[in-house]
């Protein structure tokens, strides 16, 4: 359960109302996403797509937020992904793939120098195993199931989950979850290494927050460049790699020294 030793304050310089397809809240230093389309599994649609566009700069920003945590409103879904009711009314492929760069929604996750959390709950699937795929860890609850299912529509995942998923789990692993499009439960999830841990749903969100929190008693400067540094040296070779971690190492040693 959400803490409630504070009380949740809106988004800063925003109407917290505005939002139609999303909750952002805030409580202790923790930053709570909630994806709030329940009756549509949570699913992504272009107006859900803006808001957390709009959201996840003041959770970078915010000097009040130590940590996020993702999850889906309701019980029976993270995200189903996409939302294909759009499909028949979506600009075109070349027009959508514009707008999707252009607002690089799955990079500004990536952005983020505070730990994330994804609390999975039930379904995560296409675009939302590819958003849980961008936090830095993932909790699942016991009736959670995972999915690619982009094949069975004749596509190819287009949110990041060919890239995402190869740097969490292994190559062979990858390929088969894209090329069947085969759903796994949280067991096989935890098995591969797709999720950290397995909880009982009714237990999802304090496990969460208790690792949030736990997360939050280091030193969040600290976190950030560990955070840099894990994150950055994936896509170096090892040598760079442990040069930037000595770096990194080396200036925040110089911080705490001048304080």
């Amino acid at each position: 359960m959400l803490s409630r030793k504070n009380a949740h304050r809106s988004l800063k310089a925003t109407d917290m109302s505005a939002f139609e397809n999303i909750i952002y809240e805030i409580s202790d230093g923790i930053a709570w996403i909630t994806l709030n389309r329940p009756k549509a599994l949570n699913a992504v649609n272009t107006k859900m797509r803006d808001e957390l566009y709009e959201v996840i700069p003041a959770v970078k920003d915010d000097p009040e937020v130590r940590a996020a945590i993702i999850k889906g409103a309701g019980d029976r879904a993270f995200s189903a992904g996409a939302d294909i009711s759009e499909f028949g009314t979506a600009p075109s492929q070349t027009i959508a793939r514009e707008v999707r760069w252009e607002r690089d929604l799955w990079g500004m996750f990536l952005s983020i120098q505070k730990p994330v959390i994804a609390a999975i709950g039930g379904f995560a699937l296409g675009a939302g195993i590819e958003m849980a795929m961008c936090c830095d860890i993932r909790l699942a609850s016991d009736n959670a199931q995972f999915g690619l299912p982009e094949a069975n529509l004749g596509m190819v995942p287009t949110a990041g989950g060919s890239q995402t998923m190869p740097r969490v789990i292994l190559h062979g692993h990858v390929s088969q979850i894209v090329f069947t499009a085969d759903r796994i439960d949280a067991n096989e999830a935890l098995r591969i290494g797709l999720v950290n841990q397995i909880v009982p749903k009714e237990q999802l969100l304090s496990a969460a927050e208790s690792l949030a929190r736990k997360i939050m008693s280091n030193n969040p400067v600290a976190l950030e460049y560990a955070k840099a540094a894990i994150t950055r040296g994936l896509d170096l070779p090892l040598d760079q790699g442990l040069e930037m971690e000595t770096r990194l190492a080396s200036i925040l040693n110089s911080q705490r020294n001048r304080l």
